[in-house]
């Protein structure tokens, strides 16, 4: 297994759709371990495949406290929603922002697995929310689209003034204590 380069907001290759995966193979399956691998490390609890700059509909996700109960998704697609909630978001690919996003609340998803056996999910929560988030990933999208353009500039400007922060030896800046997907 590998831990992978994670892409930064605003890199152009976040941006781009993802491909359905025509075949669940070895390849497949190990781009699905190094993305738990590298989801773990960094440490956040989703991992879309366009945030390791690989344009694959394939996302995994770990909620547990205790991280032992992995799900992959392979070609994901939402059947249903409903209820509409709002929670604070964190993003692997937007390091130390956090903000508001309203998402369905619960949702039935229909997707491969690592072994690419079809399968339906119905599920509400964080765990429903973090689906959405990485599904938004593999269509290009991030969290911050889902925030008021005067907030995405003020993310923007804050990640800038992180990096150059951090490019000059003075550490990260400010870590929250929710997760980051």
């Amino acid at each position: 297994m590998a831990i992978l380069s994670i892409l930064e907001f605003p890199d152009e290759r976040l941006r781009k759709k993802a491909l359905p995966v025509a075949e669940v193979d070895a390849a497949i399956r190990q781009l699905v371990d190094d993305m738990l691998e590298t989801m773990y490390a960094a440490p956040g609890i989703g991992l879309a495949a366009t945030q390791v700059n690989v344009q694959k509909r394939v996302l995994v996700l770990d909620i547990s406290d205790q991280k032992n109960a992995p799900y992959c998704f392979i070609n994901p697609e939402i059947l249903e929603e409903s209820g509409r909630e709002q929670s604070e978001e964190g993003c692997l690919s937007v390091p130390g922002i956090f903000e508001k996003v309203t998402r369905s609340n619960k949702i039935t998803v229909r997707a491969l697995n690592r072994e690419g056996e079809l399968f339906e999910m119905e599920t509400e929560g964080l765990l429903a929310v973090c689906i959405q988030h990485e599904i938004d990933h593999l269509e290009g999208k991030l969290f911050v689209d889902h925030l008021s353009p005067l907030k995405r500039q003020m993310v923007r400007n804050k990640l800038k003034k992180g990096q150059r922060t951090r490019a000059g030896g003075h550490g990260q800046t400010g870590s929250r204590s929710s997760a980051s997907l």
